[in-house]
């Protein structure tokens, strides 16, 4: 006589399936968009996304498009970010040094943050960089951000140059943001 699996059991196996397969969905859809960093690696960077967002601190709005004809050190960053805290004196720096003749600038883009936890951060590292504010933090999925802090380097062309998903370091920053600086415009 065969046997008939119930429809308990066929329904528990079908959940579990589903389940499985959900699971597998998510952690490929978490994944950050490489391609970016897969582009710029293989010589042929491409354009950064459009971004325009508000001012931190002070009326109006900004573009990153303002800024075409520069190397812009684009980061990403929050006040409640440890690494973010890590990084910032850095990124003063190197703007101060990237600003001089108008050859680059870094421009910083708060996410997902208090303003005033925000102006505060700035005040105490004494960041003189432009500043954009992303409350809900809508540009994340346009940079394939899933992260902070996270830095695009964009050439004259407003072209993705290179990617550092994490904290910027002096080497990354002579790597590959002083070769932009120094060629010609």
């Amino acid at each position: 006589m065969k046997r008939v699996l119930s429809p308990i059991p066929l329904a528990v196996i079908g959940v579990l399936v589903a389940l499985v397969l959900l699971l597998a969905y998510g952690l490929a859809s978490n994944e950050p968009d490489r391609g970016f960093e897969a582009a710029a690696a293989a010589g042929r960077p491409e354009p950064a996304p459009a971004l325009e967002l508000p001012r931190l601190g002070t009326p109006g709005r900004g573009t990153l498009a303002g800024y075409r004809g520069q190397v812009v050190v684009l980061n990403f960053w929050a006040s409640w970010c440890e690494p973010c805290r890590a990084e910032a004196p850095l990124l003063e720096r190197w703007h101060r040094r990237a600003s001089r003749g108008g050859r680059g600038t870094v421009l910083g883009v708060d996410i997902q943050d208090v303003d005033s936890d925000a102006l505060d951060f700035i005040d105490e590292f004494e960041l003189t960089y432009p500043m954009l504010r992303d409350g809900p933090g809508d540009s994340r999925e346009d940079f394939g951000i899933l992260g902070l802090p996270e830095t695009f380097v964009i050439d004259r062309q407003g072209r993705v140059a290179a990617v550092r998903r994490g904290p910027v370091d002096e080497e990354f920053m002579r790597r590959t943001v002083a070769p932009l600086l120094e060629k010609s415009t």
